[in-house]
């Protein structure tokens, strides 16, 4: 007969069955015990579950009404608002913007600080080894397909619009917090000015998309969760409270975060389409009307990409995008200063690196100068960069399955953060370099103009122009793209591929918030969409501030979590133990341990918190066979059952059938 595992004896109970009914768990007879560790759901234990992918559970997708009724109410409401009473909305916006920036520009400073921060430490420390996927699952996309979404979802078109504007606005105006540094417009400012760019758009952002694609790609594809930003939050608020009022709740936000932000990315594209019109056509500064135009045609673009799915749709725009960006930056950097903007690159990424800390302190703290910049800028990136973060975050957790959280972590943070850099190095290094010398590059000329002034400096300008408006455009595609398909899968329950009809309801409703924004705004139109894109942004980041505390607590128990802490204190107490009764001689040997001596004598591994999220069950919540075998052994109910004669098996011993004998 075989030996059940880590079993060094098979003697039988001395107490009777019956007793043990009557003493509870402090006094379980050896097969009781034998009992609790073969009755884990499918009979493995917590620590050596494989992970659970989401189309392994029986997930009911459909529109949840409540949801896409609250959220359609909502921004139906806002549209009708916007275009029937434009002095009344601009009116509220701004008063609601100067209340959110007084109060709480604090809060978005140090949710994310405190995005960075969170991410490198489940990056880099043990957690970092779990998948976002099964132990044996493998990347779906290719390294490149994986950088090119990644970057083409992330904020396309704000690096072309701000590529060349932020830091121009920076080297004319100056920077409160290196105003005794560098002076506006000395040489010391234009890499402050870099600097202070980056900061924007480096690391920050990135820490928040990374905080949603790793809760929502580990919740789906580790624990088998449906794809939704309510569902991250499975182990802080419950299952009944997530599929309840406070589940939809955490949902509407999280799509009317999505629709300001994006939107707002839609007016700036629009905007800057429209310079480029004006410009290489000859032509007046184009109106609202015809901005609203341009909104519309490209709105419909993005609708035909999205009904068109991801594989088909956002993978291969975003690669040929990639690669008309990529040009557009080579041209500039090898036709325009290119010594110039060589000697720029170790100084602002070591500048960058060095000043990092003081930046994140520039707050309101510092004085009316500091305070004013902080809202009309970073303030109002984090807001965006919150805003975007629902549907970049699950967007990038659809792409990064396989991966594991370190994989994630270092690309995510890394990657994308050093191309924006050197972006803002290609483009605001030159544009800085031109305006030194006597070029007529000025941020009086608009936000829109200015990198078609910079064309304007460099050969080909035509044609450069052109291609620019063309990589504007397909971001403008992908981006809300992205964004259209996200909002429809947030609305049917985490459906994978959502409805044509939700997905074109969503998408206009995208152009209809960027066509209000612009509307609203009059004569100031990116002012007005900071407005909106701030106060918008409030609520979704308390949601991303628990977010971090949820993936936490999900992470802690994790099986390869578990595992971790069990081998440390498995060696522990066997090294302790070996050295007291052998001195230098003795070996490790794995064997049934009772009391202090054994490995997980302080962890309850049947504790319901820990074992029911990998019980698969069909959809009458019946239990159903688990697909996926533990790599590191088999079911232990298999294992002894395969050996043992009918009626000597453990769980047997406690059967009324022993009990009648006796």
């Amino acid at each position: 007969m075989s030996t059940p595992p880590h079993f060094t004896d098979r003697e039988p109970s001395t107490t009777p069955p019956h007793d043990h009914a009557t003493q509870g768990s402090t006094a379980r007879s050896r097969p009781r015990k034998i009992i609790d560790e073969l009755t884990y759901p499918h009979g493995i234990h917590p620590a050596l579950v494989p992970g659970v992918g989401v189309e392994d559970r029986k997930v009911k997708f459909g529109t949840d009404k409540v949801v896409f009724a609250v959220t359609a109410v909502l921004v139906v409401g806002f549209i009708a608002w916007g275009v029937l009473s434009t002095d009344s909305l601009s009116t509220v916006s701004a008063t609601a913007l100067a209340w959110v920036t007084d109060n709480t520009g604090w809060f978005f400073i140090l949710l994310s600080t405190a995005a960075v921060v969170f991410m490198i430490f489940i990056g880099f420390t043990r957690t970092g080894r779990i998948k976002l996927g099964r132990d044996d699952e493998e990347p779906e996309y290719s390294f490149f397909s994986w950088l090119a979404m990644l970057f083409a979802a992330g904020m396309g078109i704000g690096l072309v619009f701000y590529g060349a504007f932020e830091p121009m606005t920076y080297y004319e105006g100056g920077i409160p917090g290196f105003a005794q540094a560098a002076e506006a417009g000395s040489d010391s400012m234009i890499v402050y000015a870099l600097v202070q760019s980056a900061f924007h758009w480096a690391l920050n952002p990135w820490a928040i998309y990374a905080v949603v694609g790793v809760s929502v790609a580990y919740g789906a594809y580790r624990r088998g969760r449906a794809p939704l930003i309510s569902r991250v939050f499975t182990a802080l608020l419950g299952h009944k409270r997530v599929d309840g009022t406070m589940g939809k709740l955490i949902d509407v936000f999280a799509i009317f975060a999505t629709l300001f932000g994006t939107a707002a990315s839609l007016g700036v594209g629009a905007m800057q389409i429209g310079s480029g019109i004006s410009i290489v056509g000859g032509i007046d500064k184009l109106s609202n009307n015809a901005l609203i135009v341009i909104i519309v045609l490209l709105s419909v673009g993005f609708i035909i990409s999205a009904v068109s799915g991801v594989s088909r749709g956002i993978r291969y725009l975003s690669n040929i995008n990639l690669s008309l960006a990529f040009v557009l930056a080579l041209f500039v950097f090898l036709v325009g200063p290119t010594v110039f903007l060589l000697t720029l690159i170790p100084s602002t990424f070591s500048t960058y690196i060095s000043e990092y800390l003081f930046m994140t302190g520039q707050s309101a703290a510092w004085g009316p100068q500091s305070a004013e910049f902080s809202n009309t800028w970073t303030v109002y990136y984090w807001a965006w960069w919150l805003s975007w973060s629902p549907f970049v975050g699950m967007f990038i957790a659809k792409i990064s399955r396989g991966r594991t959280i370190r994989q994630f972590v270092t690309v995510v943070l890394v990657v994308p953060a050093s191309v924006c850099i050197l972006w803002f190095i290609v483009f605001g290094g030159s544009a800085m370099f031109f305006a030194k010398n006597g070029a007529d590059l000025s941020v009086e000329n608009g936000a829109e103009s200015m990198l078609f002034g910079l064309f304007d400096q460099l050969p080909l300008t035509t044609v450069t122009s052109v291609l620019a408006m063309v990589v504007i455009g397909i971001f403008f595609v992908t981006s809300a793209d992205s964004a259209s398909v996200v909002m429809g899968t947030m609305t049917q329950r985490g459906r994978p591929d959502p409805s044509k009809w939700i997905v074109i309801f969503w998408g206009a409703c995208l152009a209809g918030i960027a066509i209000v924004m612009l509307l609203v705004a009059g004569n100031d139109a990116l002012a007005g969409m900071q407005r909106l894109v701030i106060v918008s942004a409030l609520p979704f980041a308390v949601i991303v501030a628990m977010m971090m505390v949820a993936l936490y607590r999900d992470l802690r128990y994790d099986p390869a979590t578990l595992r971790t802490k069990f081998a440390y204190s498995a060696v522990q107490k066997a090294v302790a133990s070996g050295l007291a009764e052998h001195g230098d001689n003795f070996a490790l040997q794995v064997e049934r341990a009772e009391g202090h001596r054994a490995a997980g004598d302080a962890f309850d591994s049947h504790d319901p918190a820990i074992t029911e999220w990998y019980r698969q069950t069909d959809e009458n919540g019946d239990e159903t066979d688990f697909a996926y075998k533990s790599a590191w052994v088999s079911s232990a109910v298999d294992d002894i059952a395969d050996g043992t004669p009918e009626g000597e098996a453990p769980w047997e011993q406690t059967t009324p059938k022993h009990r009648n004998d006796q």
